[in-house]
């Protein structure tokens, strides 16, 4: 499938905004990104394998609480917050 990546991680997909990846869930999917593109996976997921306060993840256009949410062949949308001041 599809995942779009957001532009401040895209220096680990070579400035690429859309890469394939495999997976049956979304943490399998981000396993198969991490084995393609080394260190994405740091950069949306904890220690304690918990999406990051500031990233939400899309399945289609369903927003995903978890890692365990299936993928149905569906694209994956990345978003990433910014704060600052």
């Amino acid at each position: 499938m599809r995942v779009v990546v957001p532009t401040h991680l895209q220096r680990y997909t070579a400035r690429v905004a859309e890469v394939d990846a495999e997976g049956a869930t979304l943490a399998e999917v981000l396993v198969d990104l991490d084995r393609r593109y080394p260190g994405i996976r740091f950069r949306v997921v904890d220690e304690q394998d918990r999406i990051r306060p500031h990233i939400k993840f899309f399945v289609g256009e369903e927003l995903a609480h978890t890692l365990a949410v299936p993928i149905d062949g569906r694209d994956v949308l990345i978003v990433a917050a910014f704060s600052g001041g």
